[in-house]
C-alpha cells in the first residue's frame, strides 16, 4: 500500500513510488521485516528519498519469508549495519509463560507446562484421531464456556502442514460443522472443490490489489485484499454466486473472480498465521513426519498467542522441535555482496 501498487497493461502489478516518484518522508519504520522478501525490499529501498532514514524491525528467530531471499538474518549477519537486539524480560511480561516460554524455546529449552493459573497448557494426546477430537471440544465448548472466548473470532488453531489429519484441509471440515453448522437460514456457494457458507471464518491467502472495500466505521473507500487477512463471510447471495466478507472494519464483496484466493481458515498453517495475533492459540503438535517440525516453526506459532496458548500432542514432539535447529538453506547473496562491498 505504501508503494502504490498499480497494474500494467499486461496486468502485472508495479509500484507507483519508484527512483523517479519518491516516497515523501524523512524516516520509515518497516515492522515485521522477517516477512519482506528481496523484491519487496528492494523496492521500498529504491523509493527512499536522499537522506531519509529507515529502521528495520523484526525477529530473525521467526520463519523467513514466503518468497525469496532472507533479507532480515543476511542484514543482522553481515554486521554492516547497527544491530540493537531486544533480550530482556520485563518484569509485566514475566508473569506470561507465554513470553517466557517463547524465549525458552527460542534458547533451545524445553518450555515449562502447564504451571497453574497461567496461559501456557499442554494436553497430552497419544495420536492423531484424539489430539482432532480434543481440539474441536476446545475450539467449540472447553474455551468459550471457559474464558468467554468467540469460538470463531477469538481462537485460531494453527497446525505445522496442510495434509493428514492434524493438517488444515481436514481440521477445517471438522471445525466449520462444529462451529457453523449448515442450516437453512446460511446460504452456501460452491467454487470448484470449495464451498463457503454465511457465517464462514476465511483467509485471503493471496495478495490482490484490486478488490475494493469500505471502512463501516467512516465510509473510506480503499483497494487491496492480502496475504494472510483473516475475514467473516457476513452474507451469500446464491443468485449471483457474491459474497460480503467482514476483514476487521473493512467489507469487501468476492465473486468468482477473486474466490480462488480465499481458504477456511478455523486451523491455518503458521506459515500463514505470520503477522497475525490471537486472543488464544491452539496447536497439535503430534510429529508424523520429520518435515516442517522446526524450532523456529514452533516459537513462531508459540508468538502468535496474546492471552492463552495450548499445546495438543505429545511431550517427544515438544522436545523434537525445541533441538531441532536446522533452517531451509536460502541461497540470497545479499549478505556476501554486503560483507564484500
Amino acid at each position: 500500500r505504501l508503494l502504490e501498487v498499480q497494474y500494467t497493461r499486461d496486468d502485472k502489478p508495479e509500484f507507483k513510488k519508484n527512483e523517479k516518484n519518491m516516497l515523501n518522508c524523512d524516516a520509515l519504520i518497516v515492522d515485521e521485516l522477517s516477512m519482506v522478501d528481496s523484491v519487496l525490499f528492494d523496492s521500498v529501498l529504491r523509493a527512499l528519498p536522499l537522506g531519509c532514514r529507515i529502521i528495520l524491525v523484526g525477529d530473525s528467530d521467526q520463519l523467513p519469508s514466503v518468497g525469496a531471499g532472507n533479507v532480515l538474518a543476511d542484514l543482522i549477519a553481515s554486521e554492516i549495519i547497527p544491530v540493537v537486539a531486544l533480550k530482556e524480560i520485563f518484569r509485566q511480561s514475566r508473569e506470561s509463560l507465554i513470553v517466557t516460554n517463547a524465549h525458552r524455546i527460542v534458547n533451545g529449552e524445553i518450555p515449562e507446562l502447564n504451571v497453574r493459573d497461567n496461559d501456557f497448557f499442554f494436553l497430552p494426546c497419544s495420536n492423531p484421531a484424539q489430539a482432532r477430537d480434543l481440539i474441536i471440544s476446545l475450539c467449540s465448548e472447553r474455551l468459550p464456556k471457559s474464558y468467554n472466548y468467540s469460538p470463531v473470532t477469538d481462537i485460531q488453531v494453527l497446525t505445522p502442514g496442510r495434509k493428514g489429519i492434524l493438517g488444515t484441509y481436514e481440521l477445517n471440515q471438522h471445525l466449520r460443522e462444529a462451529l457453523n453448522p449448515a442450516d437453512k437460514s446460511k446460504n452456501e456457494v460452491t467454487f470448484g472443490f470449495q464451498t463457503f457458507r454465511t457465517g464462514d471464518k476465511v483467509m485471503q491467502v493471496k495478495n490482490n490489489y484490486n478488490i475494493c472495500w469500505v471502512k463501516e466505521s467512516t465510509g473510506e473507500y480503499g483497494e487491496g485484499i492480502f496475504n494472510g487477512d483473516i475475514g467473516i463471510i457476513e452474507e451469500v447471495d446464491k443468485v449471483s454466486k457474491k459474497m460480503r466478507i467482514r476483514f476487521d472494519d473493512r467489507i469487501a464483496v468476492y465473486d468468482g473472480d477473486c474466490v480462488s484466493d480465499l481458504e477456511l481458515s478455523y486451523a491455518c498453517t503458521v506459515h500463514k498465521s505470520q503477522g497475525n495475533e490471537f486472543e488464544a492459540v491452539i496447536m497439535p503438535l503430534i510429529k508424523n513426519s520429520q518435515y516442517l517440525f522446526y524450532r523456529n516453526l514452533f516459537y513462531t506459532g508459540v508468538t502468535r498467542a496474546k492471552k492463552l496458548l495450548i499445546l495438543v500432542g505429545n511431550r517427544a514432539t515438544i522436545e523434537y522441535m525445541v533441538n531441532n535447529n536446522v533452517r531451509t538453506l536460502r541461497y540470497s547473496g545479499l549478505r556476501y555482496m554486503l560483507e564484500r562491498d
